[in-house]
Protein backbone atom coordinates (compact mmCIF):
# COMPACT_ATOMS: atom_id res chain seq x y z
CA UNK A 1 0.00 0.00 0.00
CA UNK A 2 1.21 3.32 -1.24
CA UNK A 3 2.29 5.53 1.78
CA UNK A 4 1.40 8.72 1.01
CA UNK A 5 -2.72 8.58 0.54
CA UNK A 6 -5.29 11.33 -0.70
CA UNK A 7 -8.89 11.11 1.15
CA UNK A 8 -11.59 12.98 -0.97
CA UNK A 9 -14.03 13.41 1.44
CA UNK A 10 -11.77 12.82 4.78
CA UNK A 11 -14.83 14.52 7.23
CA UNK A 12 -16.96 11.71 6.49
CA UNK A 13 -17.43 9.13 9.32
CA UNK A 14 -16.72 6.28 7.08
CA UNK A 15 -13.34 8.14 6.12
CA UNK A 16 -12.10 9.70 9.07
CA UNK A 17 -11.52 6.78 10.94
CA UNK A 18 -9.53 5.20 8.24
CA UNK A 19 -7.17 8.23 8.11
CA UNK A 20 -6.37 8.26 11.35
CA UNK A 21 -5.47 4.69 11.46
CA UNK A 22 -3.51 5.19 8.16
CA UNK A 23 -1.96 8.16 9.98
CA UNK A 24 -1.23 6.66 13.48
CA UNK A 25 0.46 4.07 11.64
CA UNK A 26 3.33 6.44 9.74
CA UNK A 27 1.98 6.61 7.00
CA UNK A 28 1.41 10.61 5.62
CA UNK A 29 -2.28 11.38 4.80
CA UNK A 30 -3.74 14.39 3.60
CA UNK A 31 -7.18 15.30 2.30
CA UNK A 32 -10.30 17.86 1.03
CA UNK A 33 -13.20 17.72 1.64
CA UNK A 34 -16.84 19.80 0.93
CA UNK A 35 -17.92 20.97 4.39
CA UNK A 36 -14.30 22.02 5.13
CA UNK A 37 -14.72 23.97 1.80
CA UNK A 38 -18.40 25.64 3.17
CA UNK A 39 -16.69 26.59 6.82
CA UNK A 40 -18.98 23.59 8.29
CA UNK A 41 -17.55 21.80 10.94
CA UNK A 42 -14.28 23.74 12.03
CA UNK A 43 -13.72 21.15 15.10
CA UNK A 44 -13.61 18.15 13.33
CA UNK A 45 -11.30 19.64 9.98
CA UNK A 46 -9.14 20.83 13.47
CA UNK A 47 -9.09 17.55 14.78
CA UNK A 48 -7.36 16.30 11.87
CA UNK A 49 -4.67 18.80 11.68
CA UNK A 50 -3.43 18.37 14.97
CA UNK A 51 -2.90 14.79 13.82
CA UNK A 52 -0.41 15.95 11.56
CA UNK A 53 -3.28 15.49 8.22
CA UNK A 54 -3.02 18.16 5.48
CA UNK A 55 -6.37 20.10 4.25
CA UNK A 56 -6.84 21.34 1.04
CA UNK A 57 -9.78 22.92 -1.06
CA UNK A 58 -11.57 20.34 -3.40
CA UNK A 59 -10.20 21.93 -6.04
CA UNK A 60 -7.48 18.92 -7.29
CA UNK A 61 -4.48 21.36 -5.77
CA UNK A 62 -3.68 18.98 -2.74
CA UNK A 63 -3.51 15.77 -5.34
CA UNK A 64 0.23 14.96 -6.26
CA UNK A 65 2.32 12.46 -8.23
CA UNK A 66 3.04 9.20 -6.30
CA UNK A 67 -0.28 9.45 -3.94
CA UNK A 68 -3.05 6.70 -3.71
CA UNK A 69 -6.51 8.31 -4.17
CA UNK A 70 -9.42 7.04 -1.47
CA UNK A 71 -12.95 8.12 -2.03
CA UNK A 72 -16.48 8.40 -0.41
CA UNK A 73 -19.33 7.23 -1.53
CA UNK A 74 -20.46 10.56 -1.66
CA UNK A 75 -17.39 12.09 -4.19
CA UNK A 76 -18.36 11.87 -7.85
CA UNK A 77 -16.08 11.39 -10.65
CA UNK A 78 -16.34 15.29 -11.76
CA UNK A 79 -14.88 16.05 -8.50
CA UNK A 80 -11.50 17.58 -9.60
CA UNK A 81 -9.22 16.01 -7.19
CA UNK A 82 -10.73 12.77 -8.94
CA UNK A 83 -10.03 14.43 -12.43
CA UNK A 84 -6.55 15.15 -11.44
CA UNK A 85 -5.73 11.75 -9.83
CA UNK A 86 -6.74 10.52 -13.33
CA UNK A 87 -4.56 13.13 -15.37
CA UNK A 88 -1.65 12.07 -12.36
CA UNK A 89 -2.42 8.11 -13.42
CA UNK A 90 -3.10 7.62 -9.83
CA UNK A 91 -3.96 4.32 -8.11
CA UNK A 92 -7.79 5.48 -7.08
CA UNK A 93 -9.80 2.81 -4.88
CA UNK A 94 -13.10 3.49 -2.81
CA UNK A 95 -13.24 3.51 1.05
CA UNK A 96 -14.55 -0.09 1.13
CA UNK A 97 -11.78 -1.01 -1.25
CA UNK A 98 -9.30 0.48 1.22
CA UNK A 99 -11.03 -1.18 4.07
CA UNK A 100 -11.21 -4.19 2.65
CA UNK A 101 -7.19 -4.07 2.18
CA UNK A 102 -7.04 -3.16 5.68
CA UNK A 103 -9.17 -6.04 7.42
CA UNK A 104 -8.19 -8.74 4.77
CA UNK A 105 -5.03 -8.15 5.69
CA UNK A 106 -5.00 -8.65 8.91
CA UNK A 107 -4.16 -11.93 11.00
CA UNK A 108 -6.95 -11.92 12.87
CA UNK A 109 -10.56 -9.82 11.97
CA UNK A 110 -14.15 -9.30 13.13
CA UNK A 111 -16.88 -8.01 10.61
CA UNK A 112 -20.18 -6.58 11.16
CA UNK A 113 -22.85 -6.34 9.19
CA UNK A 114 -26.71 -6.11 9.60
CA UNK A 115 -29.26 -3.10 8.87
CA UNK A 116 -28.83 -1.95 12.59
CA UNK A 117 -26.45 -1.98 15.44
CA UNK A 118 -23.13 -2.20 13.86
CA UNK A 119 -21.33 0.80 15.06
CA UNK A 120 -22.68 -0.27 18.67
CA UNK A 121 -21.40 -3.92 18.17
CA UNK A 122 -18.33 -2.80 16.54
CA UNK A 123 -17.35 -0.55 19.51
CA UNK A 124 -18.14 -2.87 22.20
CA UNK A 125 -16.19 -5.51 21.13
CA UNK A 126 -13.51 -2.83 20.47
CA UNK A 127 -13.90 -2.18 24.02
CA UNK A 128 -14.00 -6.17 25.36
CA UNK A 129 -10.74 -6.54 23.19
CA UNK A 130 -9.31 -3.42 24.95
CA UNK A 131 -10.52 -4.13 28.20
CA UNK A 132 -9.10 -7.80 28.19
CA UNK A 133 -5.35 -6.36 26.97
CA UNK A 134 -6.12 -7.72 23.20
CA UNK A 135 -4.47 -4.25 21.51
CA UNK A 136 -7.27 -4.01 18.47
CA UNK A 137 -7.26 -1.94 16.02
CA UNK A 138 -10.99 -0.37 15.44
CA UNK A 139 -13.00 0.98 12.62
CA UNK A 140 -16.03 2.51 13.36
CA UNK A 141 -18.23 5.01 12.03
CA UNK A 142 -19.45 6.86 15.22
CA UNK A 143 -17.23 8.35 18.24
CA UNK A 144 -16.56 5.52 20.91
CA UNK A 145 -17.00 7.40 23.89
CA UNK A 146 -14.61 5.10 25.70
CA UNK A 147 -11.34 6.33 23.95
CA UNK A 148 -12.86 9.76 23.52
CA UNK A 149 -10.80 12.19 25.20
CA UNK A 150 -10.58 16.43 25.11
CA UNK A 151 -7.02 15.90 22.81
CA UNK A 152 -9.30 12.74 20.52
CA UNK A 153 -12.60 13.66 20.44
CA UNK A 154 -13.23 12.15 16.95
CA UNK A 155 -12.06 8.70 18.04
CA UNK A 156 -14.32 6.43 15.88
CA UNK A 157 -10.92 4.96 15.01
CA UNK A 158 -9.03 2.64 17.48
CA UNK A 159 -5.10 2.24 16.48
CA UNK A 160 -3.70 -0.94 18.01
CA UNK A 161 -1.77 -3.76 16.25
CA UNK A 162 -2.97 -3.98 12.61
CA UNK A 163 -3.10 -7.92 13.08
CA UNK A 164 -6.50 -7.90 15.09
CA UNK A 165 -8.87 -5.38 13.09
CA UNK A 166 -12.41 -4.84 13.83
CA UNK A 167 -15.06 -3.26 11.60
CA UNK A 168 -18.46 -2.25 10.68
CA UNK A 169 -18.91 -3.12 6.92
CA UNK A 170 -21.80 -1.65 4.83
CA UNK A 171 -23.86 -3.56 2.77
CA UNK A 172 -25.63 -0.47 1.45
CA UNK A 173 -23.41 -0.24 -1.55
CA UNK A 174 -22.56 -3.95 -2.05
CA UNK A 175 -19.55 -3.46 -0.63
CA UNK A 176 -19.84 -6.28 2.09
CA UNK A 177 -19.06 -8.79 -0.93
CA UNK A 178 -14.86 -7.30 -0.62
CA UNK A 179 -14.87 -8.70 2.99
CA UNK A 180 -13.56 -12.34 4.24
CA UNK A 181 -13.03 -12.09 8.07
CA UNK A 182 -12.44 -14.53 10.30
CA UNK A 183 -15.44 -13.90 12.50
CA UNK A 184 -18.61 -12.61 10.34
CA UNK A 185 -21.41 -10.84 12.43
CA UNK A 186 -24.85 -10.64 11.41
CA UNK A 187 -27.08 -8.25 13.72
CA UNK A 188 -30.14 -8.22 11.51
CA UNK A 189 -31.43 -7.75 8.25
CA UNK A 190 -34.45 -5.58 7.62
CA UNK A 191 -35.41 -2.97 4.78
CA UNK A 192 -32.77 -0.08 4.17
CA UNK A 193 -30.99 0.90 1.23
CA UNK A 194 -31.87 -2.44 -0.85
CA UNK A 195 -34.53 -4.71 -1.70
CA UNK A 196 -34.63 -7.61 0.64
CA UNK A 197 -34.10 -10.30 -2.06
CA UNK A 198 -30.71 -8.57 -2.34
CA UNK A 199 -30.17 -8.61 1.26
CA UNK A 200 -30.38 -11.97 1.29
CA UNK A 201 -27.97 -12.60 -1.03
CA UNK A 202 -25.32 -9.87 0.01
CA UNK A 203 -25.50 -11.21 3.75
CA UNK A 204 -25.40 -15.22 3.28
CA UNK A 205 -22.48 -14.76 1.18
CA UNK A 206 -20.86 -12.51 3.74
CA UNK A 207 -21.23 -15.65 6.23
CA UNK A 208 -20.32 -18.11 4.09
CA UNK A 209 -16.90 -16.21 3.25
CA UNK A 210 -16.17 -16.20 7.31
CA UNK A 211 -14.38 -18.91 9.26
CA UNK A 212 -17.01 -18.44 12.21
CA UNK A 213 -20.23 -16.60 11.38
CA UNK A 214 -22.31 -15.28 14.86
CA UNK A 215 -25.84 -14.72 13.88
CA UNK A 216 -28.93 -13.06 16.08
CA UNK A 217 -31.10 -16.27 16.31
CA UNK A 218 -33.99 -13.44 17.64
CA UNK A 219 -34.31 -11.76 13.95
CA UNK A 220 -36.45 -14.02 11.43
CA UNK A 221 -34.49 -12.86 8.73
CA UNK A 222 -30.75 -13.39 10.28
CA UNK A 223 -32.09 -16.62 11.75
CA UNK A 224 -32.86 -17.78 8.14
CA UNK A 225 -29.43 -17.40 7.00
CA UNK A 226 -27.68 -18.99 9.96
CA UNK A 227 -29.38 -22.36 8.52
CA UNK A 228 -27.07 -21.86 5.10
CA UNK A 229 -24.06 -21.97 7.71
CA UNK A 230 -22.26 -25.53 8.67
CA UNK A 231 -22.89 -26.22 11.82
CA UNK A 232 -19.46 -26.26 13.43
CA UNK A 233 -18.91 -22.73 11.69
CA UNK A 234 -22.20 -20.85 13.40
CA UNK A 235 -22.71 -19.13 16.51
CA UNK A 236 -25.75 -18.01 17.33
CA UNK A 237 -26.89 -15.54 20.25
CA UNK A 238 -30.71 -14.65 20.96
CA UNK A 239 -32.99 -14.10 24.19
CA UNK A 240 -35.80 -15.83 22.72
CA UNK A 241 -34.45 -18.41 20.67
CA UNK A 242 -33.79 -22.08 22.43
CA UNK A 243 -30.95 -22.90 19.71
CA UNK A 244 -28.91 -20.15 20.27
CA UNK A 245 -25.34 -20.77 21.59
CA UNK A 246 -25.31 -17.65 23.91
CA UNK A 247 -28.31 -17.28 25.43
CA UNK A 248 -29.53 -14.08 27.08
CA UNK A 249 -31.82 -14.42 30.27
CA UNK A 250 -33.54 -12.76 32.80
CA UNK A 251 -33.56 -9.17 30.51
CA UNK A 252 -33.99 -6.37 32.74
CA UNK A 253 -34.42 -2.54 31.90
CA UNK A 254 -33.25 -0.01 34.18
CA UNK A 255 -33.48 3.80 33.95
CA UNK A 256 -29.67 4.35 34.16
CA UNK A 257 -29.00 0.51 31.51
CA UNK A 258 -29.54 -2.72 31.92
CA UNK A 259 -28.83 -6.08 32.98
CA UNK A 260 -29.48 -9.70 31.92
CA UNK A 261 -27.65 -13.17 32.47
CA UNK A 262 -25.99 -14.80 29.55
CA UNK A 263 -25.36 -18.89 29.43
CA UNK A 264 -23.43 -20.34 27.10
CA UNK A 265 -22.17 -23.95 27.58
CA UNK A 266 -22.99 -24.78 31.21
CA UNK A 267 -21.62 -20.81 32.38
CA UNK A 268 -23.45 -18.48 33.54
CA UNK A 269 -22.72 -14.77 33.92
CA UNK A 270 -24.31 -11.23 34.68
CA UNK A 271 -23.91 -8.40 32.72
CA UNK A 272 -24.94 -4.85 33.19
CA UNK A 273 -24.84 -1.99 30.62
CA UNK A 274 -24.56 1.58 31.42
CA UNK A 275 -26.59 1.96 27.74
CA UNK A 276 -30.29 1.66 27.92
CA UNK A 277 -32.84 -0.48 25.56
CA UNK A 278 -33.60 -4.27 24.90
CA UNK A 279 -31.77 -3.74 21.11
CA UNK A 280 -28.26 -2.99 22.85
CA UNK A 281 -28.60 -6.52 25.28
CA UNK A 282 -28.78 -8.25 21.69
CA UNK A 283 -26.18 -5.78 20.36
CA UNK A 284 -24.26 -6.89 23.43
CA UNK A 285 -25.05 -10.59 23.38
CA UNK A 286 -23.26 -10.51 19.59
CA UNK A 287 -19.95 -8.62 21.27
CA UNK A 288 -19.85 -11.27 23.94
CA UNK A 289 -20.10 -14.35 20.48
CA UNK A 290 -17.76 -12.26 18.53
CA UNK A 291 -14.90 -12.02 21.23
CA UNK A 292 -15.30 -15.39 22.66
CA UNK A 293 -14.89 -16.73 19.04
CA UNK A 294 -11.91 -14.58 19.07
CA UNK A 295 -10.44 -16.86 22.17
CA UNK A 296 -11.52 -14.26 25.26
CA UNK A 297 -13.29 -15.70 27.89
CA UNK A 298 -17.01 -15.15 28.82
CA UNK A 299 -16.58 -14.16 31.89
CA UNK A 300 -13.62 -11.65 30.56
CA UNK A 301 -15.79 -9.91 28.03
CA UNK A 302 -19.34 -9.91 30.37
CA UNK A 303 -17.12 -8.29 33.03
CA UNK A 304 -15.51 -5.51 30.92
CA UNK A 305 -19.08 -4.73 29.31
CA UNK A 306 -20.19 -2.76 32.38
CA UNK A 307 -17.62 0.03 31.48
CA UNK A 308 -18.82 0.58 28.15
CA UNK A 309 -19.87 4.10 27.27
CA UNK A 310 -21.48 3.96 24.32
CA UNK A 311 -21.33 5.72 20.92
CA UNK A 312 -21.72 9.16 20.40
CA UNK A 313 -25.74 9.88 18.82
CA UNK A 314 -26.51 6.45 19.77
CA UNK A 315 -29.69 7.98 22.25
CA UNK A 316 -27.18 9.93 23.27
CA UNK A 317 -27.95 12.43 26.48
CA UNK A 318 -26.86 16.08 25.13
CA UNK A 319 -27.81 17.94 28.29
CA UNK A 320 -30.68 18.69 30.38
CA UNK A 321 -32.04 22.56 31.58
CA UNK A 322 -34.79 23.64 32.74
CA UNK A 323 -36.13 20.53 33.20
CA UNK A 324 -35.61 19.97 29.80
CA UNK A 325 -33.49 16.80 28.66
CA UNK A 326 -31.88 16.95 25.16
CA UNK A 327 -31.30 13.28 23.27
CA UNK A 328 -29.11 13.72 20.01
CA UNK A 329 -29.53 9.71 18.55
CA UNK A 330 -28.78 8.48 14.47
CA UNK A 331 -32.04 6.82 14.12
CA UNK A 332 -32.61 6.95 10.57
CA UNK A 333 -34.17 3.82 9.32
CA UNK A 334 -37.97 1.99 10.46
CA UNK A 335 -35.53 -0.80 13.33
CA UNK A 336 -33.27 2.01 14.52
CA UNK A 337 -36.53 4.34 15.10
CA UNK A 338 -38.23 1.48 16.80
CA UNK A 339 -36.12 0.66 19.14
CA UNK A 340 -35.20 4.23 19.94
CA UNK A 341 -39.34 4.97 20.58
CA UNK A 342 -39.49 2.03 22.59
CA UNK A 343 -36.19 2.86 24.69
CA UNK A 344 -37.28 6.09 25.62
CA UNK A 345 -41.60 5.52 26.42
CA UNK A 346 -40.15 2.98 28.56
CA UNK A 347 -39.59 5.81 30.75
CA UNK A 348 -41.50 8.61 31.95
CA UNK A 349 -41.67 12.10 29.95
CA UNK A 350 -43.24 13.18 26.52
CA UNK A 351 -41.51 13.43 23.57
CA UNK A 352 -40.93 16.44 21.22
CA UNK A 353 -39.38 14.99 18.20
CA UNK A 354 -36.95 16.54 15.30
CA UNK A 355 -36.64 13.93 12.47
CA UNK A 356 -34.25 14.84 9.31
CA UNK A 357 -34.72 12.45 6.81
CA UNK A 358 -31.33 11.35 5.28
CA UNK A 359 -32.44 11.99 1.96
CA UNK A 360 -35.22 11.85 -0.78
CA UNK A 361 -34.08 8.72 -2.07
CA UNK A 362 -34.85 6.91 1.30
CA UNK A 363 -38.44 8.49 1.35
CA UNK A 364 -39.29 7.10 -1.61
CA UNK A 365 -37.96 3.86 -0.77
CA UNK A 366 -38.98 3.40 2.61
CA UNK A 367 -41.49 6.04 3.38
CA UNK A 368 -44.63 3.55 4.23
CA UNK A 369 -42.51 2.16 6.84
CA UNK A 370 -41.24 5.34 8.20
CA UNK A 371 -44.30 6.44 8.72
CA UNK A 372 -45.65 3.45 10.27
CA UNK A 373 -42.52 3.25 12.90
CA UNK A 374 -43.20 6.85 13.98
CA UNK A 375 -47.05 6.02 14.22
CA UNK A 376 -46.37 2.96 16.25
CA UNK A 377 -43.60 4.61 18.50
CA UNK A 378 -45.04 7.87 19.04
CA UNK A 379 -47.63 8.32 22.31
CA UNK A 380 -50.91 10.87 21.80
CA UNK A 381 -48.95 13.71 23.16
CA UNK A 382 -45.83 13.74 21.28
CA UNK A 383 -45.02 16.36 18.73
CA UNK A 384 -42.68 15.34 15.30
CA UNK A 385 -41.29 18.19 13.67
CA UNK A 386 -39.89 17.75 10.19
CA UNK A 387 -37.33 19.53 8.68
CA UNK A 388 -36.83 19.11 4.37
CA UNK A 389 -34.56 16.10 3.72
CA UNK A 390 -30.65 16.47 4.11
CA UNK A 391 -29.39 16.86 0.44
CA UNK A 392 -26.31 17.42 -0.52
CA UNK A 393 -26.57 18.01 -4.55
CA UNK A 394 -26.91 15.14 -7.75
CA UNK A 395 -29.82 14.06 -9.21
CA UNK A 396 -31.80 12.12 -7.41
CA UNK A 397 -35.82 11.48 -7.80
CA UNK A 398 -37.70 14.03 -5.39
CA UNK A 399 -41.18 13.23 -6.02
CA UNK A 400 -41.45 12.45 -2.08
CA UNK A 401 -40.33 15.27 0.72
CA UNK A 402 -41.17 15.51 4.64
CA UNK A 403 -44.78 17.11 3.93
CA UNK A 404 -45.73 13.70 2.48
CA UNK A 405 -44.45 12.11 5.73
CA UNK A 406 -45.98 14.64 8.13
CA UNK A 407 -49.31 13.86 6.36
CA UNK A 408 -48.64 9.98 6.35
CA UNK A 409 -48.24 10.15 9.60
CA UNK A 410 -50.86 12.71 10.59
CA UNK A 411 -53.50 10.27 9.09
CA UNK A 412 -52.27 7.47 11.78
CA UNK A 413 -53.35 10.28 14.30
CA UNK A 414 -50.34 11.35 15.60
CA UNK A 415 -48.73 14.82 15.40
CA UNK A 416 -46.14 15.94 12.87
CA UNK A 417 -45.47 18.73 11.20
CA UNK A 418 -43.51 19.40 8.13
CA UNK A 419 -41.16 22.55 8.94
CA UNK A 420 -39.25 23.25 6.52
CA UNK A 421 -36.55 25.32 7.79
CA UNK A 422 -34.45 23.66 10.89
CA UNK A 423 -33.89 26.82 12.57
CA UNK A 424 -37.80 27.09 12.81
CA UNK A 425 -38.44 23.98 14.62
CA UNK A 426 -35.04 25.07 16.84
CA UNK A 427 -37.69 28.08 17.96
CA UNK A 428 -41.35 25.87 18.61
CA UNK A 429 -38.95 23.24 20.20
CA UNK A 430 -37.98 25.84 22.79
CA UNK A 431 -41.26 27.40 22.65
CA UNK A 432 -43.05 24.00 23.56
CA UNK A 433 -40.67 21.94 25.99
CA UNK A 434 -41.77 22.08 29.41
CA UNK A 435 -40.75 20.22 32.78
CA UNK A 436 -40.19 16.58 32.42
CA UNK A 437 -40.38 16.67 28.40
CA UNK A 438 -37.40 14.84 25.96
CA UNK A 439 -36.48 16.75 22.93
CA UNK A 440 -35.03 14.47 20.79
CA UNK A 441 -33.16 14.88 17.70
CA UNK A 442 -33.11 12.44 15.17
CA UNK A 443 -31.22 11.48 11.78
CA UNK A 444 -28.37 10.64 9.78
CA UNK A 445 -25.23 11.69 7.31
CA UNK A 446 -25.26 14.95 9.04
CA UNK A 447 -23.02 15.93 11.50
CA UNK A 448 -24.38 19.60 12.12
CA UNK A 449 -27.56 18.10 14.15
CA UNK A 450 -25.15 17.24 17.02
CA UNK A 451 -24.24 20.86 16.87
CA UNK A 452 -28.17 21.90 16.84
CA UNK A 453 -29.13 20.05 19.75
CA UNK A 454 -26.06 21.17 21.49
CA UNK A 455 -27.44 24.30 20.58
CA UNK A 456 -30.60 23.76 22.36
CA UNK A 457 -29.69 22.70 25.22
CA UNK A 458 -27.33 26.45 25.51
CA UNK A 459 -30.75 27.92 24.67
CA UNK A 460 -32.97 26.34 27.22
CA UNK A 461 -30.20 27.12 29.72
CA UNK A 462 -30.87 31.23 29.33
CA UNK A 463 -34.61 30.34 28.84
CA UNK A 464 -34.08 29.51 32.84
Amino acid sequence: MNDSTFFCGIGGSGMLPLACIVRASGGRVAGSDRSLDAGRLAPKFAYLRSLGISLFPQDGGGVQPGMTLVTSAAVEDSVPDVVRARELGLTHITRPQFLAQLLNAAQRSVAVGGTSGKSTVTGMIGWILHACHRQPTVMNGAVMKNFATPSAPFASALVGDPELFVSEVDESDGSIGLYTPEVAVLTNISLDHKEMAELRSLFAAFLLRARKSVVNLDDPEARALADIVPGDNCVGYGFDSPGAELMGKQLELLPDGLSFAVEAEGERHDVRLMVPGRHNASNALAALAATRALGVPLAEGAAALARFEGLRRRLETVGTSAGVTVIDDFAHNPDKIDATLATLHAQPGRLLIMFQPHGFGPLAKMGEELARSFARGMAPDDQLFLPDPAYYGGTVERTRGSDWLAEAIRAEDRHAAHVPERAAIGDALIAEAGDGDRILIMGARDDSLSEFAGELVERLAQRG
